[in-house]
């Protein structure tokens, strides 16, 4: 944990959570709750996450959401053994209810025209093999690459991408490891808000996530709960308190759980 006063923040979350008569956790997943791995196909949770999600979904005191860049579909496979899963998916374009209930926002079909734009300039480009392809958004990812590899492709990426990106509606977003053009609305802070109006007044809430895309959500979360920083490395950040994976951030869940029985 970052300092002194962070620790005071948690201490203070902690006890208002064992009061209060509602309570919603909110979790990014790439880098959060799962390391990141270079085939994302197996960048499965810490062994421990699952299992104390579970604990905390049963006691019936807290709404578990995860708030993905990911799609639905993947983080049904990745998670797939917790129970009663929620997911906002593509940064909030996707909505999967826990009683299994999927939702999809509306994209403007100019946006989506611009997306495949953005596609074919790719696979001009030679990028195809690293696209990911999604709900109101395009990735390129280079994680694994050689330095050198990722400086280059990196570089075309914003070059064949940026003047795309100044349509409306679209963002260009570096995150860790890639590039991603998307819809600029909904997006993670979008995904918090609603989360917020459909909680109890005086529900403790918290999110918890690592990059830039994360920055949404502890914007739209200011004044209403607990922001948390998950990285090995501490970056500039509207959070409140930063915690490094894994043994803080099980730490972090494990101290959520405990709190609910208090």
């Amino acid at each position: 944990m970052q300092d002194v006063q962070a620790s005071s923040v948690i201490t203070d979350f902690w006890d208002r959570l064992s009061k209060a008569p509602a309570s919603a956790l909110l979790l990014d997943y790439d880098g959060t709750l799962a390391p990141f791995q270079t085939e994302r196909d197996r960048a499965f949770p810490y062994a421990e996450v699952v299992p104390i999600l579970n604990r905390i979904i049963a006691s019936g005191r807290t709404r578990v959401v995860i708030i993905s860049g990911r799609p639905v579909h993947e983080l049904r496979v990745l998670l797939g053994s917790l129970s009663k899963l929620e997911v906002w998916g593509a940064h909030g374009l996707e909505h999967l209810l826990a009683d299994g209930t999927y939702l999809q926002a509306n994209i403007d079909p100019q946006l989506l025209s611009v997306l495949e734009e953005a596609r074919r300039w790719a696979v001009t480009a030679g990028l195809e093999a690293l696209l990911e392809i999604k709900a109101g958004g395009i990735a390129i990812h280079w994680r694994g690459l050689p330095e050198a590899e990722i400086t280059r492709t990196q570089a075309l990426a914003q070059q064949g991408w940026t003047a795309l990106a100044q349509k409306p509606g679209l963002k260009l977003l570096l995150f860790d490891g890639g590039l991603e053009l998307r819809a600029a609305r909904p997006n993670k802070g979008d995904a918090v808000a609603t989360t917020l109006k459909e909680s109890h007044a005086d529900s403790s809430i918290a999110f918890l996530g690592d990059d830039l895309t994360d920055e949404d959500a502890f914007g739209a979360l200011e004044g209403r709960g607990l922001s948390v920083l998950v990285r090995p490395e501490y970056r500039a950040t509207r959070a409140t308190v930063w915690l490094q994976p894994p043994h803080e951030l099980i730490s972090f869940l494990e101290e959520w759980s405990n709190s609910l029985s208090a």
